[in-house]
């Protein structure tokens, strides 16, 4: 198997399994992308094939974007970590705690302080997502809350909803993954006034040469886009008109202003290499956007021992064995122990995964950028029943290939091996990422 083809070769048998309708997958190190490849349908109605510049929802892979946003304002003084953010977001100011996070919606206690920017950005504000619960805390947050992508409220309704819902733990006692971004996206756009596409844009996808990366895709590139995909009750792929639990629609209603910087936002593999190398220090000639300690602080861990053995994620431990988590991101503490499904290599490299397939990791101790998009959508009735795993598999195997092609690029470097890396353009013709 040759290093222009390895990348692929791991792919396709995925795609004519049927375990995967297709992916975009790319290897960076050193200025150039080492592989890439595009295989499989990007829509399963029209049959089209995924391509370098395909351009797909990333789920959570929008975080890391909205806390540079929100990091750019710590920079500039518009806020500080550890300031309630009450000052920008009143309606939060009387905040209940359940006592039980699977128990009585009115068995609460008051929280013991308010909710701090440090706490959005670290996801222990105490938010959660319903998906992950079975007590009434799941039903209340779906009905009060709606869908977390494409949501017909307005960000200030939305605001306003969530004030009425308990949390399910102490501001800053413990990490738990849920609306924490979404709120955070919200109060950015609040304190920039504009909205927070207007935000993103301007502050970090703009500086950064992010052409596609867009929370409405224009009309004129929609034909670029991966189909929703997702899989029947007997497990074949089959094209979906809604995400599941109806959190994101092909395209978005016209008027919609909510905008979800928790997961909401489409890309490129092009453009969040682009981003991921300004997160390692790795931009070129690009903007560094953030002050270098604001940057070693969003890439390095933020929880405590404590919280970090004690954090679970569909009953699973999360961080306990390898990793941590900075702002936005999930960080290697131990390499030996690191599960590559968040992301693998030296200490300190950063990655988080998307609920939709795409996965991403960043190295900053070789510089290296390895990102993987795919469109694979799974009801968790599904998931229980093993449908819709392959992806995850397919990343993993991704992982080996592409780390061993990183490995064999330092080799070369030190003078002890042949060069086997191809040195790629960017797709249709775009100016290579700088």
């Amino acid at each position: 198997m040759t290093a222009k083809n390895s990348i692929e070769a791991a792919i396709r048998p995925a795609v004519e399994a049927g375990d995967l309708a297709g992916a975009a997958a790319l290897v960076w190190r050193n200025g150039a992308v080492l592989q890439s490849a595009a295989v499989g349908r990007r829509d399963l109605a029209s049959g089209l094939p995924v391509e370098r510049d395909t351009i797909f929802r990333i789920a959570s892979l929008t975080k890391p974007i909205t806390t540079v946003a929100a990091l750019m304002l710590l920079d500039e003084g518009r806020f500080e970590l550890d300031q309630p953010i009450t000052q920008w977001a009143p309606e939060l100011a009387r905040l209940g705690v359940l006592r039980d996070p699977e128990g009585p919606l009115d068995q609460t206690d008051e929280a013991t302080r308010p909710i701090t920017f440090r706490d959005l950005l670290t996801h222990r504000a105490g938010l959660t997502y319903g998906d992950f619960h079975r007590g009434p805390i799941a039903r209340a947050d779906a009905e009060t809350l709606g869908a977390q992508i494409d949501n017909p409220l307005t960000p200030d309704e939305w605001v306003a909803r969530l004030a009425t819902l308990p949390l399910i733990d102490h501001p800053g006692a413990g990490f738990h993954y849920g609306h924490s971004t979404d709120l955070l996206g919200f109060l950015i756009a609040r304190l920039d006034d504009a909205p927070l596409g207007a935000v993103l844009q301007r502050r970090v996808l703009a500086p950064l040469g992010m052409r596609d990366t867009v929370f409405t895709v224009p009309p004129q590139k929609r034909h670029r886009c991966a189909g929703l995909c997702g899989f029947d009750g007997e497990g074949r792929l089959t094209a979906l008109t809604v995400a599941p639990g109806g959190h994101a629609l092909a395209q978005r209603p016209e008027g919609t202003t909510f905008e979800s910087g928790s997961g909401g936002l489409w890309s490129t593999l092009d453009d969040y290499l682009a981003f991921a190398r300004m997160l390692i220090g790795e931009a070129g000639d690009g903007p560094e956007l953030l002050r270098a300690e604001t940057r070693a602080m969003m890439i390095s861990n933020q929880l405590t021992p404590e919280q970090r053995a004690t954090t679970r994620m569909f009953g699973r431990s999360i961080f306990a064995a390898g990793h941590g988590y900075g702002m936005g991101v999930s960080v290697v503490m131990d390499p030996e122990k690191a599960d590559p499904l968040q992301c693998r290599g030296g200490v300190g490299t950063i990655g988080w995964p998307g609920a939709y397939g795409g996965w991403w990791q960043a190295d900053p101790n070789d510089g290296s950028v390895l990102i993987f998009l795919a469109h694979n959508m799974v009801e968790l009735h599904q998931m229980a029943r093993g449908i819709g795993l392959g992806v995850w598999s397919v990343i993993a195997t991704f992982h080996e290939i592409a780390g061993a092609c990183v490995a064999s690029l330092a080799a070369v470097s030190s003078g002890h091996a042949s060069p086997a890396i191809i040195n790629e353009p960017r797709a249709h013709g775009v100016a290579p990422t700088r």
